[in-house]
């Protein structure tokens, strides 16, 4: 790859400046790419958007800038979109610093922001080379997340068109289906979210295989089925329902048919239950029955040691005596059967008694 720094002012790179969320970000009287494919949405918050601008004002230097050159003698903008957007922005008056915008500055302000010189690297290279180069200096500041760096990879009309639905404020998705799934759709985590549930988890291959599509509605008619199963699965929303692996459970259990007043029931009551300790785990143990989906609580040390001491360090089972290190502590009523983690529900056993009560 061919790398030559340069010097540019605001002036230049503002010039003509448009943000336009369906056409992109572009700059430099129409020849810079200021929002790539491979770059997020706007992310800096108001306080790193005003510190660009404060630097600028100083006179301070900002880090240096890449660029990527083209063929055609364009450019797009490698590394440094958020310190470029936030400059440009402020030249075309989107926002105020200290209840001044570009606009209320003096003449002399507005001249020495324009003429202020940036340091920008031009590079040129092959795909593969723009997108390693990417990676070497994606070292600080807002880190690309692991899904925007797999868009750089897999730009296509599959990924314009999934972008669309899942990776904008507001979105389809995000609008859908907040309550129950985690992550920012600018920072392409909802989409990220929705690629795993359909393939499993192997989100490369499932982009691999649909990069050229025309569009991502496969994608977008499973997450609305998985959506719209929980939803009618679990009508009752808590708070607990954020962030579960809903696509595993609708592929293993959404041909299935439930009591949804029953489900219901069930999950308020292990909702009360303290011996309960993975809310979240409710909503699998009710479909699958697995009690490690719950974590139940296990006997504190303190609780063992009594019960030990009470039972003079005999095992209840084989009524041999062993050292505290060499029992274990157990429900003498399996919670499963209504067994609670208190006191009079414990005994201590060796760790073969206890091993083989487990395997009764």
């Amino acid at each position: 790859m061919n790398i030559e720094l340069h010097e540019m002012t605001i002036r230049d790179i503002a010039e003509n400046y448009v943000d336009n969320n369906e056409e992109g970000v572009i700059g430099y009287n129409g020849k810079l790419n200021i929002r790539p494919k491979y770059q997020r949405e706007f992310v800096y918050d108001e306080k790193k958007r005003n510190a660009v601008i404060d630097t600028i004002m100083k006179g301070f230097p900002l880090n240096v800038m890449y660029w990527v050159k083209n063929d055609d003698g364009t450019f797009e903008i490698l590394d440094g979109q958020q310190r470029t957007i936030s400059f440009c922005q402020y030249v075309a008056g989107d926002f105020s610093v200290n209840n001044r915008t570009f606009h209320n500055l003096t003449v002399t302000e507005q001249q020495q922001i324009l003429d202020y010189q940036c340091m920008i690297y031009f590079c040129e290279g092959n795909d593969k080379e723009k997108l390693d180069w990417f990676k070497i200096i994606n070292i600080a500041g807002e880190k690309l997340t692991d899904q925007e760096l797999r868009n750089a990879v897999y730009t296509g009309t599959w990924l314009t068109s999934a972008k669309s639905i899942f990776s904008k404020t507001q979105c389809a998705a995000y609008n859908l289906s907040s309550k129950y799934v985690t992550g920012s759709p600018i920072r392409q985590e909802i989409l990220q979210t929705a690629i795993s549930w359909k393939n499993k988890g192997n989100i490369e291959e499932y982009m691999s295989i649909h990069q050229h599509d025309p569009n991502a509605n496969e994608l977008w008619t499973y997450f609305q089925n998985v959506i719209n199963w929980v939803m009618l699965t679990f009508p009752k929303y808590r708070k607990e329902m954020k962030g579960i692996d809903w696509g595993k459970l609708y592929d293993t259990y959404g041909s299935n048919l439930y009591d949804t007043n029953e489900l219901e029931n069930r999950i308020a009551d292990l909702m009360m239950d303290d011996d309960v300790t993975n809310k979240k785990g409710i909503y699998e143990f009710v479909l699958s029955g697995e009690e490690r989906c719950l974590n139940i609580r296990a006997f504190t040390e303190s609780q063992k040691r009594r019960i030990y001491e009470y039972q003079k360090g005999i095992c209840n089972m084989c009524h041999k005596h062993f050292e505290y290190e060499k029992m274990q502590g157990d429900h003498i009523t399996p919670w499963s059967k209504g067994g609670k983690t208190v006191d009079d529900n414990l005994q201590m056993l060796c760790e073969d008694c206890n091993r083989k009560k487990l395997n009764m």
